[in-house]
């Protein structure tokens, strides 16, 4: 478990489809598991940092804050999720 894994599931080699892998991830490397309703938020952090906007801020889903707040920088997102399996190489 861990990065090794957050990198097959971000391969192609699985072929899983993104939203699946993301769920694998949050589910299976982080405790307590991240519930599934940041599947979206984490696609679109990622999302966010292919288009190299990493303060972008990301609606949270019902019952999910971040300091307080409904939206969180994608940076934050990625950061806190371990989703750098998933980022562009160049960075």
């Amino acid at each position: 478990m861990g990065s090794n894994l957050a990198y097959d599931l971000a391969s192609d080699e699985l072929g899983l489809d993104l939203e699946m892998a993301i769920g694998y991830h949050l589910q299976g490397n982080h405790y307590p598991p991240v519930p599934l309703s940041m599947v979206q938020p984490c696609i679109e952090a990622i999302d966010a940092y292919y288009e190299e906007d990493y303060n972008k801020l990301i609606e949270m889903p019902e019952g999910v804050s971040y300091r307080g707040d409904r939206y969180a920088p994608a940076h934050a997102i990625v950061s806190q999720h371990h989703l750098e399996a998933w980022l562009p190489e160049e960075l």
